[in-house]
């Protein structure tokens, strides 16, 4: 008798990565050990989520950038999807490629809630500064506290550690020169950036075996306690009147999944908190990629496989750890 049911499909891989923060070299090293590490005609299609935060802190922002753009041309039968970080956002404020107001309020009003910390952060008050959003303002600033007491290191220049960012373009920190400087194709990579990412069908591998889900890609996470439709809707928008978006940059209140997207359930992965935690369908994939001596890392699905590079003085390394579901 013949059987007319089809064989299963092979779950797609996916590949989800952390905060590259300027860093060439450790995503180089990890880009190849993800290349190695899976199995060839599974990289070739793989769906690959970059998480964001691209520029600062490290030297090489621009050589990151580089790589991103290359990557559609070099690996065309993968997908590959670039999430918006809230350094990237403060990045293309500075530089004038984000979206308008949608109700055509001016930049300089989302300056408002947060003008009591202007002296001590040091905005930018160069070219342009008239109406560009508190974010750009904040990014190209000279921060007046030097040391950073939460991370134990000083600031590179401004509060988002721009300074470097600035230098791989050969400018210098808080210069108007940088928006000249920055390539057209860089300021149009900027400018695609989407700040949420949805997938309606992805396997990952539990103690039952393979389970589909839903996938949410942000890169600090969605608020617990309001209306999921609405925040993704905001995200999709691009919503620029927002002074600070949470999802972008936000902390203790987008740690957990909010709990409308546990029926049915629904993967939430970020990076942006320089930690990795795996906790049921909450995946952080960020170990503080934006520290000298800490590396970027990835995520792969359905196997739940942890990939890390760790760039310091020349050396690197590859390692592997299955992560099992709780």
């Amino acid at each position: 008798m013949e059987d007319n049911n089809p064989p299963p499909t092979k779950p797609r891989v996916v590949c989800c990565i952390g905060d590259i923060h300027g860093y060439i070299t450790k995503l180089q090293n990890l880009w190849s050990n993800l290349e190695s590490g899976i199995n060839p005609s599974d990289f070739e299609t793989a769906l690959i989520i970059f998480l964001g935060d691209y520029c600062d802190r490290g030297p090489e922002t621009s050589k990151v950038l580089d790589f991103l753009i290359s990557l559609p041309s070099k690996y065309p039968k993968q997908s590959h999807v670039f999430l918006c970080g809230n350094h990237d956002f403060a990045f293309g404020a500075f530089l004038g490629v984000l979206p308008n107001p949608p109700d055509g309020s001016e930049f300089c009003e989302t300056w408002k809630e947060y003008e009591m910390n202007e002296e001590r952060e040091g905005w930018y008050k160069g070219e342009s500064f008239e109406n560009m959003h508190l974010q750009g303002r904040r990014w190209a600033g000279n921060h007046t506290v030097k040391f950073n007491a939460v991370k134990g290191i000083d600031y590179k220049g401004s509060i988002y550690d721009a300074a470097p960012t600035f230098e791989s373009y050969a400018v210098p920190h808080g210069s108007a020169d940088l928006m000249k400087a920055v390539p057209d194709e860089h300021k149009k990579f900027l400018a695609n950036l989407v700040w949420i990412h949805e997938e309606d069908d992805v396997t990952i591998k539990t103690e039952e075996g393979i389970k589909r889900c839903k996938l949410i890609a942000v890169h600090a996470g969605l608020e617990k306690n309001k209306p999921v439709e609405l925040q993704i809707k905001t995200l999709k928008a691009k919503d620029t009147r927002i002074p600070k978006v949470s999802a972008l940059s936000g902390r203790k209140d987008v740690w957990e999944i909010p709990q409308e997207l546990t029926k049915p359930p629904t993967i939430i992965v970020s990076g942006h908190h320089a930690t990795l935690h795996i906790e049921g369908l909450r995946l952080v994939i960020d170990q503080g990629g934006g520290f000298e001596d800490r590396p970027v890392a990835a995520i792969v699905l359905p196997s739940l496989e942890i990939v890390i590079t760790s760039y310091s003085s020349g050396w690197k390394r590859r390692m592997f750890c299955e992560s099992g579901y709780p």
